[in-house]
């Protein structure tokens, strides 16, 4: 990669991991699901305007946006709410690259092999040793809830490889569409008009920036520059600088919010980035024995759409894109 290139994938990055920040300080002015829908609101709007019309059936926009959009983001928001630290959250998130090669192999009929079993096994005993930190200290349902959203990621990346969308951001800005309304409607429902009400009454510049952030920078931006990426260069040599969204995420927790970072904590995200790292190297293998291009799934998609993004964090046949 060019040093310009490189140095925007590590920007992007970036971006995604300090997004789990963002939304820790977007939750101290909005309940979660008030906050999930307004960051979906204005990622579309008024984007959906500039990136044309959508180029996939819309079947999949929806199945994305009601299980990416309301499934994954808003488990995320609420885990965070109820006290889920940000660090480990991108942390866990990293988890759906287990859950997508799993359900690759359950749908799409993929054959695991050693390499990749490998690296799953590893990734869930990261998952296993943040559970046990997270367990003396921090909130359990919490922290089901994340794990639970990476699922749900794991699912929304397999409906958005059958989609092909041959456009990240066209289908991401559309995809965001679709949560804004069901979000609002389970906001009113289980967090009330009243707290919706007082937050938007409330509202200032730190809770706009908060918004925009999450929308703009982390979503259109950065789905943007991520899309470039893909579309200049392999796959293979973009992907792996997904890895670095959980220490960009970890560290500027520690930086801004002054979470601290346990030795079991470091454990866990030692071994989780390896076991994801070592999946998607074995699917890369299988594929080119194959003699079949294959994206790099689990890497490429644990990008936070939020999140992150994104989260976070879609793909293509040939060419995938991060979902977030």
């Amino acid at each position: 990669m060019r040093p310009l290139h490189l140095s925007l994938a590590v920007l992007v990055a970036a971006v995604w991991g300090v997004n789990f920040v963002v939304i820790d300080f977007g939750l101290a002015h909005f309940p979660p699901l008030l906050f999930s829908a307004l960051r979906f609101l204005a990622a579309a709007v008024p984007a959906v305007l500039l990136v044309g019309r959508p180029q996939v059936r819309w079947r999949w926009i929806a199945a994305v946006g009601l299980v990416l959009g309301v499934g994954k983001f808003g488990l995320l928001f609420t885990g965070m709410h109820l006290g889920m630290p940000a660090g480990l959250s991108s942390l866990v998130l990293q988890a759906q690259a287990v859950f997508t090669a799993l359900f690759a192999t359950a749908v799409l009929g993929e054959r695991l092999g050693r390499t990749r079993l490998l690296g799953m096994g590893t990734a869930v005993a990261g998952i296993a040793v943040a559970a046990v930190d997270e367990g003396t200290s921090g909130p359990v349902l919490g922290f089901a809830l994340v794990v639970t959203a990476a699922a749900l990621w794991g699912v929304s990346n397999i409906v958005t490889r059958k989609a092909a969308p041959p456009d990240a951001l066209n289908f991401m800005v559309w995809v965001s569409t679709v949560p804004v309304l069901p979000l609002l409607l389970l906001s009113l429902l289980f967090e009330g008009p009243e707290a919706d009400a007082e937050a938007l009454r409330s509202l200032d510049w730190s809770g706009a920036g908060a918004i925009l952030f999450v929308a703009w920078v982390s979503t259109v931006l950065g789905f943007g520059a991520w899309g470039f990426l893909l579309r200049t260069y392999d796959a293979s040599a973009v992907a792996p600088f997904s890895l670095l969204v959980p220490v960009f995420g970890m560290s500027s927790a520690a930086l801004f919010l002054g979470e601290g970072v346990s030795p079991l904590r470091w454990a866990a995200a030692v071994l989780l980035v390896s076991g994801v790292g070592v999946t998607a190297l074995g699917g890369r293998r299988r594929a080119a024995r194959a003699g079949t291009p294959r994206p790099a799934l689990p890497v490429a998609r644990s990008l936070p759409l939020a999140d992150a993004s994104a989260s976070r964090t879609p793909s293509t046949a040939s060419r995938p894109s991060p979902t977030r």
